[in-house]
Parts: C-alpha cells; sequence; structure tokens
C-alpha cells in the first residue's frame, strides 16, 4: 500500500469504490478509509490525531475517503487513547427555572457552545443548585467525562469552588466568585468601576438619596456594591442598602418594597442587576410612585430585559458574549496546559428613560 508522500492522484481507483459500498453497507473502519484513500492505515491514524507528518496529498485523500465511507471518529475510543473527551461542562450555579428566567444565561450557554463548538469541542449543561446536584456533578466530573469547567453564577460559600481549586479539572468562572478568594481564573466585566459610573451618573442627574439593590452574595454583587460606596461614602447609609436574595425579579420586587418601607423619601435607586431593576420599577409603579419623575432606577448588565422595562431601563452594558468567548479560551489555555490567567473586560453606561 502506498505511502502517505507517494500518493499524487487521490481520486479514488475502482477497486476502492468497491470498498466504499461495502463501508456504507455495515458500517465505515479506520481500515476502509486506508483502502479507500490508498494509504496505509497509519497514516489515516496520524490525520485523525492531528495530521503531523501527512503530506497534502495524502491528507485530501483521507478526508475525501472519510466522506465517501461515511466515516466518523469513535469519540469514546479516540478518548482512551487521548485522555481527553473533548466535552466541557458548563455548571449552571441556579435552579433549573432561572436558566430561562435570566436572558443573561442564555446568552452566555449560547456563545460559549459556538465558541466551543470552533475547537471540536462538545458542551454539557449541568446544573447545580442543591447539595444532592452538585455532588452528582462532582461525581460526573471526576469521573473523566470532561475536560474541563465553566462554572456559572457562583454563590458565596458554594463548596463547589473548593473542590474545583483543589485541582479537580481546569476551571473557569463566569465573574470573580463572590465570597472566595482568587481561587480559580474568571472572566468578568470590571463590576466595580461600571457601579461607580451608574452611582455617579444618577448624582449627576440631581439625585440626592440614592439606594441600592445589593446582591453581595452572587458573583459580581460585591463589585458592584463596592463601586456605589466609592462614589458616595458617608451617604452611602445602611438604610439605603437592601440586600436581595439572588438576581430575579421577584427578589427585585420584595428588596424594593423594604426599601420604601425603610426610606420612602429616596429619589433613586441602582439595582445590582437588570432583573432586580425590573422588579423595582414594577414595585415603585404599584407604591404610585413615577419612574423617572419621583425615582430615577438604574440596571446592570444591559440584557433583554433593560429595553422590555417601562419605561426601558438605563444600565450598564457588560459585554456578556466576549465574555464567554474569553472564558472558553481561558479554560481551553489550561487544558493546553498554556499560561492563562484572569480578565477583565470594560462596561459601558447605557442611558434610557428611567433614569
Amino acid at each position: 500500500m502506498a505511502d502517505a508522500t507517494d500518493i499524487t492522484d487521490p481520486s479514488p481507483h475502482p477497486k476502492s469504490r468497491g470498498a466504499a459500498r461495502r463501508a456504507l453497507r455495515r458500517g465505515p473502519t479506520i481500515d476502509d478509509v486506508a483502502e479507500v484513500a490508498g494509504v496505509s492505515r497509519g497514516t489515516v491514524s496520524r490525520v485523525l490525531n492531528g495530521a503531523h507528518y501527512v503530506s497534502p496529498g495524502a491528507l485530501k485523500a483521507v478526508e475525501q475517503a472519510m466522506r465517501t465511507t461515511g466515516y466518523t471518529v469513535n469519540q469514546s475510543a479516540r478518548s482512551l487513547v487521548t485522555k481527553q473527551s473533548n466535552a466541557i461542562a458548563f455548571v449552571l450555579s441556579e435552579p433549573q427555572e432561572r436558566l430561562f428566567e435570566d436572558p443573561n444565561f442564555s446568552v452566555l450557554l449560547r456563545c460559549c457552545t459556538q465558541a466551543l463548538g470552533e475547537q471540536d469541542f462538545s458542551l454539557v449543561l449541568m446544573l447545580e443548585s442543591s447539595a444532592d446536584e452538585r455532588d452528582r456533578v462532582l461525581r460526573y466530573v471526576r469521573g473523566g467525562h470532561v475536560d474541563g469547567v465553566l462554572l456559572i453564577s457562583a454563590h458565596a460559600g458554594d463548596p463547589f469552588i473548593g473542590d474545583l481549586a483543589r485541582g479537580v479539572l481546569p476551571a473557569v468562572a463566569c465573574g470573580r466568585p463572590a465570597g472566595h478568594g482568587v481561587s480559580i481564573p474568571y472572566v468578568a466585566a470590571e463590576d466595580r468601576q461600571g457601579a461607580r459610573e451608574m452611582t455617579q451618573y444618577l448624582v449627576d442627574q440631581g439625585r440626592r438619596r440614592i439606594g441600592m439593590i445589593a446582591c453581595p452574595q452572587v458573583v459580581g454583587g460585591p463589585e458592584r456594591l463596592a463601586g456605589y460606596r466609592d462614589v458616595l461614602g458617608r451617604k452611602a447609609l445602611k438604610r439605603l442598602v437592601v440586600d436581595a436574595d439572588d438576581y430575579s425579579h421577584a427578589a427585585g420586587v420584595a428588596a424594593m418594597r423594604s426599601l420604601l418601607a425603610t426610606s420612602p423619601d429616596i429619589d433613586a435607586v441602582f439595582a445590582a442587576s437588570d432583573m432586580l431593576a425590573a422588579g423595582a420599577i414594577d414595585e415603585l409603579r404599584r407604591a404610585g410612585r413615577r419612574v423617572p419623575e419621583d425615582v430615577a432606577v438604574g440596571g446592570f448588565d444591559d440584557s433583554r430585559i433593560a429595553r422590555e422595562t417601562d419605561p426601558p431601563l438605563t444600565t450598564i452594558r457588560q459585554p456578556l458574549e466576549q465574555v464567554a468567548r474569553e472564558m472558553v479560551d481561558v479554560l481551553l489555555r489550561l487544558v493546553r496546559r498554556e499560561p492563562a490567567s484572569s480578565r477583565l473586560l470594560p462596561t459601558e453606561l447605557v442611558v434610557r428613560e428611567s433614569a
């Protein structure tokens, strides 16, 4: 059988066409590809493992033979050899309903899937919002089913962060995990700077009693609260800050109700996410407060929600699509044992009618 360097005409020989027909009937093998391509089995193997030391003619012949026979790589068999699954876990530390409620998660999921697909990696979606789910996810990732973890919306005190930090697998977090040291690399928007910009904007609009709906136990929350306090200093009174349970609409409604009870004279509120801000606007309307005439409202994210509130929401735009791509890039570098570190991406103030 001809060696890779001997290939000059990759067009199938009549004998090879017969082999291709037989392969289609019973399911193609690597030997069928080699016979149809007119190369050795070793040459086909080298093509399947990165095309190292294969001539352009042989590469073209093998690729054509794979199409002709319908051969696809058996990923399970390859994994036994390479010790790599070519799959990445997208672990969302939220209940299932939040995946569909918060548009940020769908953006991250879509963009991570696309970026991984471009590198021939698959994405496995996993939810980790309870102790049982966390144990199941940990068993799965430890079992060699994935090569790394993209951790989304980590909460303060989540022990899964500690497991990943101990080197279970390469991992990257979306945003700096709340309540943890810098234990695993992360990709985040400049949350603190964005919060400073929003708070300063409200001050510049003449607002004097600016409340905040914070969420310090969720990723990004501590930095956004710190940015608010950076601008207001001593004016960031304790009664002007209410902690929400999570970045949800219901939490925004409850927090705004509490804020009006403790500080009925507020004339602006900065919510740590667009979902929280949307809930705040609904509660202000229920309480008979006009937005922005009585109370200006600012959010954070510039998600789809920001354009659907009434009035449309002034907010801080974080580049979620870029965050997703940078997360994938950092993680795959770690999987390949290349140097990689955390990354911060700039934010932008988007002014709409709510403030």
